[in-house]
Formats: structure tokens, sequence, C-alpha cells
């Protein structure tokens, strides 16, 4: 999978540097074109003649060559790149990436890049232990960074623990790994609504909730990077989203996220219902805003048509529906009544008693559930790394 692949290569100065030729080699060598990166430090732990000669492209280090002038762009790195892999990554270089610090051509060029990116961290066993390092890595990864995890063994120092490079070769894997992965659903289409429906009141007034459509967004994101094409039905939040492969309709109310689900699951393999989606909405819509009065006021509410009931009763035998429960009380059963009642293929139950799921966090803690009953229980993540245990779901059970 890497043949044709574009693949940067930066190097921050760590012992673990040496491992970068062997790294090369093995990218070279399954067709992948490396250009390498490499901090003034890195120099001194291994050449740039070495690196040169391997990836078969000059070493860049400077912004600029101050003999003839020549820019070495990070704009234009970071937009030919399919991919940017840091290793080593120092604990220097990885606070500074987590802090948005851009003092080399490695961090800006990170800071402009539109590719995923991986780091491999590398450092002694206490610094790796260590809560700022830590914290910094974090960070990193909730910003959609793929950590290469560190092996134990010995270190430089002598000690003995996690904070080892991984070796060149299970990098190699891993990277051809991810990029099997992101083909996997090229030639699908999945419908995902997303954020919450406002059921009008007045011109000024709304019945909401306080999604925020960060999972929803999460999941096209990760549908898309596997190569599928994603309609996004997104009621009103402040999220944006920048990939070819989704076509977002905006919508406002649950009647028109209905009518949009209604008209674009058909043409689809698959629809993920993440949106908070209002029950009900006001019989009446006053055309102007409503006054203050003295006197108590009663708002009768009707409901609104289910969404992904009235998907449920169209979906063929080809077609997956997948639903989400968030729930406060009996979450199991009422989850299964609802993976019944609205024949989904599984449901994810979140619950609002989990410290750190639900609304508006940028972490989720999930259960999936099948028609099987098999409950597959997940950790504490962030909602990207949740978005991706639910497509690996979707595509094992769609094999």
């Amino acid at each position: 999978m890497l043949k044709g692949k574009n693949i940067i290569l930066g190097i921050s100065g760590g012992i673990a540097a040496y491992k970068c030729a062997t790294f090369v080699r093995g990218l070279v060598k399954q067709g992948a074109n490396v250009k390498v990166i490499m901090t003034k430090h890195a120099k001194e732990f291994i050449t740039p003649l070495t690196m040169a000669t391997l990836s078969k492209n000059p070493i860049l280090v400077d912004f600029y060559n101050p003999e003839n002038g020549d820019w070495n762009s990070h704009v234009d790195l970071g937009l030919w790149a399919d991919l940017y892999v840091i290793a080593p990554a120092t604990a220097n270089t990885i606070a500074k990436m987590a802090n948005g610090v851009a003092d080399n051509l490695l961090l800006t060029t990170y800071l402009s890049a539109k590719c995923p990116v991986m780091f491999a961290p590398t450092m002694d066993l206490d610094m790796y232990k260590h809560p700022a390092t830590l914290r910094n890595i974090e960070i990193l990864k909730s910003y959609g960074n793929i950590v290469i995890e560190p092996t134990s063994g010995e270190l430089a120092s002598g000690l003995v623990g996690a904070g080892r490079m991984a070796e060149p070769e299970d990098m190699v894997a891993f990277i051809d790994s991810f990029f099997s992965k992101n083909n996997s659903l090229v030639g699908k289409k999945f419908l995902v609504t997303a954020g919450p429906t406002y059921e009008k009141i007045d011109p000024v007034r709304f019945i909401g909730n306080y999604s925020s459509g960060k999972m929803g967004y999460a999941i096209s994101e990760e549908l898309a990077k596997r190569g599928a094409e994603v309609v996004l039905i997104s009621g009103p939040v402040s999220l944006s989203i920048d990939n070819p492969l989704i076509e977002r309709i905006n919508v406002e109310s649950a009647k028109e996220m209905y009518d949009a689900s209604m008209r674009f699951f058909p043409e689809c393999d698959g629809g993920i219902m993440s949106a908070a989606v209002a029950d009900f909405a006001p019989k009446v819509q006053a055309s102007s805003k409503v006054k203050r009065g003295k006197d108590n006021m009663t708002i009768e509410l009707v409901p609104n048509k289910d969404i992904a009931a009235s998907l449920g009763s169209i979906k063929t035998d080809k077609q997956l529906l997948i639903g989400f429960a968030l729930e406060t009380d009996n979450e199991f059963e009422n989850a299964q009544l609802k993976l019944e009642k609205k024949n989904l293929d599984f449901i994810v139950l979140n619950s609002l008693k989990d410290e750190g799921a639900g609304f508006g966090v940028d972490t989720n803690k999930i259960k999936i559930i099948d028609r099987n009953d098999i409950v597959n229980d997940y950790p504490l993540d962030s909602k990207r790394n949740v978005a991706g245990f639910i497509v690996d779901y979707i595509e094992k059970i769609n094999k």
C-alpha cells in the first residue's frame, strides 16, 4: 500500500535517529517517495548524507539556503505529503508540537501539514513518564495525531523501561496497515446525521438541546479517511469540516433533517444516526416574537417523525443502519428496545452518568450492542478514537 505514497520524515535530535536509516530504506523499498527534514541537533546523531542517499532526495534542515536564497516552503511540503512521520519525537519536540511552537522547519511543516501525522516518542524512562510529557502526548492525540507507541527495553541511560522508539520494520508495517485501512471503504457511501435540531417557538426562541455535533463530525471524518463518500446532515453547530469526500447538508429542524435523510439514504450503503433529534416540536410557531405576559404560557408540543425508525422501515438487506442511545436510566434495556423497534444493525449506547461522556465534551465512553445482544464495552477516549471504534465495527459486520 505504500507504492506512490508521499511521506515526510521529520527527525529530531535523539539517539534513536540512527534507526531512521533502516526506516527510510524500508519505506523506499516498498515504493514510497520520502523527503527528510532534520533538526540541527538531529545532524549530530546521523548525517544528512546518509539520509539523502537512502531517501534519494536532498535533506531539508533550514528554512532557506543562505548561499542562493532557495526557500524550503513548509506550506508546499505540507500539501505534498500523504503522511508526516516525526521519528524520533523527543520530549522537546513533542512539547513544541503540543503548544504550537514553530522555531524550525520540522515544526513549521507540522503546523502546515494537511495530511495525517504520526509521531514516535523516544526518550529516557523518567522523561517519558513525566506528567508534562504524558499530557503533551494526550494533547497531540486529541488533535488527531497518531502515536507510534514506544517499546520497553534497555535505554541509553542504562535504565530499563518504556521509551525506546519502535523498531524500523514495525513502523513500516504500522504505516502500511494505516494506508490499507484508509482504502477500506473506497466505493462506499454513508449518511451521517449530527448535532441538535432547533424547533422554533417564535422567530427568536426555540426548543433545542446541548449537542455539539462533535461525535457525528468525527464519524464523518473517520469514514472519509477510509475512502468512503459521506453525506453529513448537520443541525446547527459551530463546527467546520473540509474534506472533498464529505457533502454537508445544513438543516435546522427535525422535519428538515427527516426530509434530507429520507432523500439521501436510498443511495447510501448505510446510515449512522448520531444526531440528537428533538422528539417534539411546538404545534404552533408564532410568526412574531411572543411578548411577556402576566400569566403562565403553555406550549403544546406534537411528536416529530422518528428518523431512524423511518429509515429502518425502508432499509434493504444491503444497507446498514446504526443508531445512538443517550440514556440516564435502564440504559441497556432502552437501547435494546430501540435496536429492535427501529430495525438497526447495532446501537451505540452512552450514558450521562459516565463522567466525560455526553454533550459538549471532546471525549466519550460507549457500548456497542448488536442484534445478537453482544455488548462491546469501550473505555473513555477522545471522540476521534471512539469514531474509529464505531467505523471498525461497521467494517466488521459488513464483511
